[in-house]
């Protein structure tokens, strides 16, 4: 089947009943690069035309990932391949595969022309109404993902996820919500003290992060709040303009782990995923310094949107030669969220 464009967060749903999320915007010309998110299951809790699923992944972490891919090349092994990309295995769904591409913006159109919207599909509306009204953005950059894209969602306890396209968007929405949070007349705040005891305790359990560091990361929170007492996130994703490369355009070797400490210099991609931070003056204690690392890229969303310019951070992560196929030209980053760290690997303010 082919025609396909597609690109973050998008969803796709497999013969199998399997939905997968689309993870960033390069993807090779026969498959999408995605990880499984729901997975048919009598006992699950989310559902819709009299079927039940289960959340394959509590949260998008590397270990969870590893296991996800591991239940895949068990028991769906054509939805598991070794990119020469990226020079790593992962997950994806070819073309033939796809038997429906659910796409945010669409479905926020849809919700808009339902006669008698859930609470949830009433919220989401409700939420890009205000912020399209509050911040001054158009209700046509935003979009809804997750369960509700794809009619499963729960209305006891499910989230609106929502994206909006453009980074000039989404940094307008990162300078104004965090005042909003702030103000008692506006219907969005922050999420409530035990929402935030869980977050916590998750994040402790699935990064190499200390109590103490995890809340200082969660103090640059902008992205994810409550409206009228329904939790949301937001998530930016790239406009046309903003995809620049393609898969293939540049191969990726690893060269190992490595830690040290760098200053940042651009975040202008820092929003989206993956998330990019332009870096220089990296150093570290190794005898063989590389001199030469020109960005962090993170795949764990914790470190997103989280750092801003000339703030130093301490780096343990995936040393990567980053080679243009065009030009040839080389140089190194750092990936944050690799199957190689396991985990492991973190990005500090210092």
């Amino acid at each position: 089947m082919g025609g396909y464009v597609f690109r973050d967060r998008e969803f796709i749903r497999t013969p199998e009943d399997l939905f997968f999320c689309v993870v960033g915007d390069q993807h090779p010309r026969n498959k999408a690069i995605s990880y499984l998110r729901y997975a048919p299951s009598s006992s699950g809790s989310w559902g819709g035309e009299g079927k039940h699923f289960r959340r394959a992944m509590p949260e998008y972490s590397i270990p969870h990932l590893l296991k996800n891919i591991g239940y895949l090349k068990k028991e769906y092994p054509h939805y598991v391949f070794h990119s020469d990309v990226f020079s790593i295995e992962i997950s994806a769904v070819p073309h033939s595969k796809v038997t429906q591409h659910y796409r945010p913006q669409d479905k926020l159109r849809q919700l808009s022309n339902i006669e008698n919207p859930d609470i949830l599909q009433k919220r989401a509306l409700e939420i890009v109404a205000y912020l399209s009204e509050t911040v001054k953005i158009s209700n046509e950059t935003f979009g809804v993902t997750g369960s509700i894209l794809i009619d499963i969602h729960n209305t006891e306890f499910s989230d609106v996820d929502l994206t909006v396209i453009g980074g000039k968007n989404g940094f307008k929405l990162k300078r104004t919500l965090p005042g909003l949070f702030l103000d008692k007349d506006e219907p969005v705040n922050h999420v409530s003290e035990n929402v935030l005891k869980k977050l916590f305790s998750n994040r402790v359990k699935e990064h190499p992060l200390s109590l103490n560091e995890v809340k200082s990361l969660n103090s640059r929170q902008w992205n994810y709040g409550t409206f009228k007492g329904t939790i949301f996130s937001l998530h930016t994703v790239r406009s046309v303009s903003e995809i620049t490369n393609n898969y293939g355009d540049h191969f990726f070797h690893s060269s190992g782990m490595v830690k040290g400490e760098a200053i940042i210099t651009d975040t202008s991609e820092s929003l989206f995923n993956p998330h990019i931070y332009k870096i220089e003056k990296f150093k570290n204690n190794e005898e063989n310094m590389v001199k030469d690392v020109k960005e962090v890229v993170s795949y764990s969303g914790i470190y997103g949107g989280k750092f801003e310019v000339n703030d130093e951070v301490a780096l343990h992560g995936k040393l990567e030669i980053v080679e243009n196929k065009t030009t040839g030209a080389l140089f190194h980053r750092i990936i944050i969220g690799s199957p190689e760290a396991g985990g492991h690997d973190y990005m500090k303010p210092i």
